[in-house]
Order: C-alpha cells, then structure tokens, then sequence
C-alpha cells in the first residue's frame, strides 16, 4: 500500500507537470512562460522556507521546554531515536479542540505542535500514535513535496491569469479575418483559464491525501502498532464536529483531522475520510509493522 501511494504520488506530480507545461504551450510564448515560471518559483520557494514560522505563528503555538512539558517532550524523545530523525521542537496551541500538526521543511528542522485539549482526550498510547503520525511526516518531508506541488499549482494559476490578460487584449485587438476561429479559440481560452487551476487544486489535494495515508502507515511503523493511532483517529474525528477549532483554511491542511468542518467534500478534501484511514490502520494489526 505504501509503495501504491507513493507512485500515485509521483503520478500526481507528474501531472501537475504536464498541466504547467500544456498551459505554458497554449499561451505560445516562451519569454511569458519563464517569467511566469520564475515568479511563481520564487513565490513558492519564500512560503516553503518560511513555511514552518508561517505555520506555528497563524496556528498561535508556541515552543515548550522540557521543564514545561516533561512527558510530551519524553514521548517526542523515545519516538523520534525510533523513526531514526533528530528530535523536532515541541510546541503548544491553546485550543480545547483535540488536534495536532508537524512543519518543518526538513527532518533537521521539524516541529511537531499539539493542542493542550488532544492530552485531555487521549490516552497515552493514542497521543504516542498521534505523534508517531507527525513524526512519519517529518521523516517524509511531506512539507517539501507539499511545496513542490503548491509551486506547480501557483504557476498554473499564474500562467491562467496570463491567458485572461492575453485573450482581453486579443480581443480588443482583432481583425475580421477569422472571426469564427477566433471566438472559438477565446471559449477555449476561457475554459482553459477557469478549469487549468481548479484541475491543479483537485490534484494539490489528492497529493496531500496520499501523503495522509502514507503517514499512518509510517506512524504505525514507528510506534509498531497501528491500533492505538486508528483509536486516537476515531475520538478526533468525533471531537472535531463537536468542539470546533479556530484554524486558518491555509493551514487546515496540516493537521492530523481537518479542524474546519463543512465546506466542499469529495475531490475538494485535503485529507482522506477518516474511517477510510481507520480501515487501513486496522487492517495492518495483523502484520509486523515494527520499524526494521
């Protein structure tokens, strides 16, 4: 299943690719299609690298010591010499609604941040098996190929923007001759500039579920049971309808459970149904999941 997601992943990418490259193609010139590359690349590179601030700072955590939060700190420690990554910085959110997150655009430099309610909810199994998830994160550099996929995403938008520009002074600008071809090539234009970046987003989104399911599996392997994760997955699910969390839709999709409820489901979900995940996870009780 692991390596499943991991080529879906790769697909995905691959597509994102090809979708830049055929908008880029139908605009026609080169020197707009660098330009509108390099922006957006240099866009996407400065959120990549301030991700990880960007991400603490919108959600209100702050960092914790050792002093301040022993046995989180401890449970971090045990987990991370496990999944064989540096140990990430600790964080707080204070929030009453069960919920956890990880950033950081490299293991050197990852963050596992938790609510100060998921402690009140779960047992210590059950968090072991939350952080163990985000800890699968970190060690799959899940933040880079987020990255990667959001600086596709942004450039096809940009280069759709570039077309709505394009098709508005080509419109104005025309002649009689080949009328006919010439509203035809603005609907197609049109149609390109509206679907080319809801097509990026569906794909956006179904990179960050595969990467979901990934990090359930590498969670379970790193605390060697996959039980006390899908329990924690099933009274977070049930405490996000009832204790709604103050989240930033930009960050919504870091978290373990999306912490927004409502809103566009199906294609449009950042992360995979919840029972869906709870399946696979107990499906994998009866192999060696027990890291190597």
């Amino acid at each position: 299943m692991q390596i499943w997601n991991t080529f879906k992943t790769t697909i995905l990418l691959a597509g994102l690719t090809a979708l830049f490259m055929v908008i880029g193609g139908a605009i026609g010139g080169q020197v707009g299609m660098i330009i509108a590359l390099v922006m957006a690349v240099a866009m996407n590179m400065g959120a990549w690298w301030f991700s990880d601030s960007l991400a603490l700072r919108m959600s209100g955590a702050h960092e914790v010591s050792p002093a301040e939060a022993p046995e989180l700190h401890q449970m971090v420690e045990e987990l991370s010499i496990r999944a064989e990554i540096p140990k990430p910085r600790v964080y707080l959110i204070e929030s009453e609604t069960p919920n956890a997150f990880a950033t950081g655009r490299s293991p050197a430099k990852g963050a596992v941040a938790v609510t100060t309610g998921i402690a009140r909810l779960l047992t210590r199994d059950e968090l072991a098996g939350v952080v163990a998830h985000e800890l699968a994160h970190i060690k799959h550099r899940d933040t880079l190929i987020s990255s990667i996929a959001a600086t596709i995403a942004g450039a096809i938008s940009m280069l759709a923007d570039m077309a709505m520009w394009s098709l508005m002074f080509a419109g104005l600008g025309g002649s009689d001759d080949g009328e006919d071809e010439g509203i035809a090539g603005m609907v197609g234009g049109v149609l390109m500039m509206i679907l080319a970046p809801i097509a990026a987003m569906i794909i956006q989104m179904a990179i960050s579920r595969s990467r979901e399911y990934l990090a359930d599996a590498g969670g379970a392997r790193i605390l060697g049971d996959p039980l006390p994760l899908a329990s924690a997955l099933e009274k977070l699910e049930w405490a996000a309808g009832r204790v709604p969390m103050q989240a930033s839709p930009a960050t919504s999709h870091l978290y373990i459970i999306n912490p927004l409820v409502g809103g566009l489901a199906g294609l449009f979900r950042t992360h995979p149904a919840t029972a869906e995940r709870i399946a696979r996870l107990r499906a994998m009780s009866g192999q060696n999941v027990a890291m190597a």
